[in-house]
């Protein structure tokens, strides 16, 4: 692989936003870690937004991660994403499913899990 996959994280919570990072990285990834949809957005509208994967928190207060993910998508941007949540729940799990995202992790999950999900969705990138 001439450049690996960019994971970028959506996590408003600062230590499993900084965790997750460093497990990735750990695994060869290249990590762009975000506290909520605004520097995603900002990121975005300065062009340097590079995302292979999103792994995206669902309750990330000022907008959720469905919200965000609805904007990308009216922007034209279509990002293999997995959506992780503290508290899952059946409306999530049938929301994740009808927008056809790789994973939907319900936090705390194993480690091996996000991993097979970006290895996933590194692959129908």
């Amino acid at each position: 692989m001439a450049h690996p996959p960019i994971i970028c994280i959506v996590e408003d919570d600062t230590s499993v936003r900084e965790a997750l990072a460093r497990l990735l990285r750990g695994y060869g990834f290249e990590v762009e870690a975000f506290p909520g949809p605004t520097e995603v957005l900002r990121c975005l509208e300065a062009g340097a937004l590079h995302c292979t994967v999103l792994v995206l928190d669902i309750h990330l207060g000022e907008m959720s991660g469905f919200d965000l993910h609805e904007r990308l998508i009216k922007m034209g941007l279509s990002i293999p994403t997995i959506f992780m949540t503290g508290c899952g729940d059946a409306s999530h799990r049938e929301r994740v499913s009808q927008l056809g995202a790789t994973a939907y992790l319900v936090k705390p999950f194993e480690d091996a899990a996000l991993i097979g999900a970006i290895a996933e969705a590194v692959q129908k990138h």
